[in-house]
C-alpha cells in the first residue's frame, strides 16, 4: 500500500502564490511586478502611519480632557 504524499500549509501555500504569479506574469516582466510590490508596501505603510497617528491623537485628547 502506497502512501500519499501530502504537502504541508506552507508548501501548499507556496505553491498557490508561485502558481498565481505565474498567471499574472504571463505577459508582464518581473521588474514591473516588483514595483508593483513596492508601491503596495508603501502604501500600505502609509495607512498604518496615518492609523497610529490617529489613534496617538486621540489618545492625547482624551487625556487632555
Amino acid at each position: 500500500m502506497k502512501l500519499i504524499h501530502r504537502e504541508s500549509e506552507p508548501e501548499r501555500l507556496l505553491e498557490t502564490v508561485s502558481n498565481s504569479l505565474g498567471a499574472v506574469s504571463g505577459g508582464v516582466n518581473r521588474s514591473t511586478l516588483v514595483k508593483g510590490g513596492l508601491i503596495a508596501g508603501g502604501l500600505a505603510a502609509l495607512t498604518a502611519g496615518s492609523a497610529a497617528i490617529s489613534s496617538l491623537r486621540r489618545r492625547l485628547e482624551g487625556k487632555a480632557s
